[in-house]
């Protein structure tokens, strides 16, 4: 009978086996690396990327932040100057009701018989002091202002007897009225 000896075949083919593993397993640690280097690569210029854009949208933010404290600025001054004009339109509103006021006791003052001292106005409340001859005269003068269309409510706040060169007798008045 014939013998054949195969165990020097069997060893060389574990050889093989153990190089074919080995050279695998370098294979894929290579694969695995250039795989990792790649991923590595990729996450670099992404970060560069991101890094890019945010200095791109720091500088953007710095120059829409200079717009806005120059709008800020532009709507102070608009809105002082909008005080302003609102202050000079009162004056002149004023201006003209303190002309209709003086032109109106003009003709509501009892000629010859009162004269006005003092004529105040504070908002819409006018106050007015002066003298008269009696309490009759500034009965007809309280009369007037109410017949007349520029007040509302006139009231007699205080009368009072005052000598004049120690002989005649006047009627000191205060009247407010609200206009």
């Amino acid at each position: 009978m014939i013998r054949i000896n195969l165990l020097p075949f069997r060893v060389a083919r574990k050889k093989e086996n153990i190089r074919r593993q080995i050279s695998i397993f370098l294979l894929s640690l290579f694969l695995i690396t250039m795989i990792m280097i790649y991923y590595n690569i990729r996450l670099n210029s992404k970060i560069q990327d991101l890094n890019t854009r945010t200095n791109k949208t720091t500088k953007e933010l710095a120059q829409y932040n200079k717009i806005n404290n120059e709008i800020k600025f532009i709507k102070k001054k608009l809105e002082l100057l909008t005080k302003k004009t609102d202050v000079i339109k009162n004056l002149d509103l004023s201006r003209e009701d303190a002309v209709r006021l003086l032109d109106a006791m003009t003709e509501m003052v009892v000629e010859k018989r009162m004269w006005l001292n003092i004529l105040e106005t504070k908002e819409k409340i006018v106050s007015i002091k002066g003298v008269a001859l009696d309490n009759k005269t500034v009965a007809d003068f309280m009369t007037r202002l109410e017949d007349s269309k520029l007040f509302k409510r006139v009231e007699l706040k205080t009368t009072k007897q005052q000598k004049f060169k120690k002989t005649i007798n006047l009627k000191s008045f205060e009247i407010t009225c609200e206009s």
